[in-house]
């Protein structure tokens, strides 16, 4: 494979991450309503994940209501994902200058496991939702580690 296919493929899945990372921190703005409209077809979920998204639409509503301030929170949350999607412009630009971007986001999405598991299980969190948390670790992982290593192969090909 010659070095522009590996840019272009490094390229490709650096976008894929900027623009997962924007749409998972766009969702967060809109809470309340995405969880209304689950709650609105309640019916399409085990009876397991029923009890838990109708507490969680009575919890945001309810505190929506009374401190809605709280919900600050989440907009920073949606504000972080999108800031730490632009650092990625970096290896966009230049992979094997930028490739410690890469290996933070690698880190990062390690770090998605133990918090979800810990802080999840300290919050009061199922155990099945705090999984499906840290699947989004993992589903994160999986593109950086591969981009990781087509910036690795690019840097050899560059030495050569």
């Amino acid at each position: 494979m010659n070095d522009k296919k590996i840019i272009n493929k490094i390229r490709a899945i650096i976008i894929f991450f900027i623009i997962a990372l924007v749409l998972s921190g766009i969702t967060a703005f809109p809470i309340e309503t995405e969880l209304q409209i689950l709650n609105n077809n309640i019916d399409l979920f085990p009876e397991f994940i029923r009890t838990w998204l109708a507490d969680v639409y009575f919890a945001v509503k309810t505190t929506n209501t009374n401190f809605p301030f709280l919900s600050y929170g989440t907009d920073w949350l949606a504000f972080a994902h999108i800031v730490i999607a632009v650092s990625f412009i970096g290896p966009l630009k230049d992979p094997v200058k930028n490739i410690w971007v890469i290996e933070f986001g690698i880190i990062a999405c390690l770090m998605v496991i133990p918090l979800a598991l810990f802080a999840g299980a300290v919050r009061g969190i199922p155990y099945y939702w705090r999984i499906i948390d840290c699947s989004f670790g993992i589903l994160g992982l999986l593109p950086l580690i591969w981009c990781r290593k087509l910036i690795k192969k690019l840097e050899l090909i560059n030495k050569a």
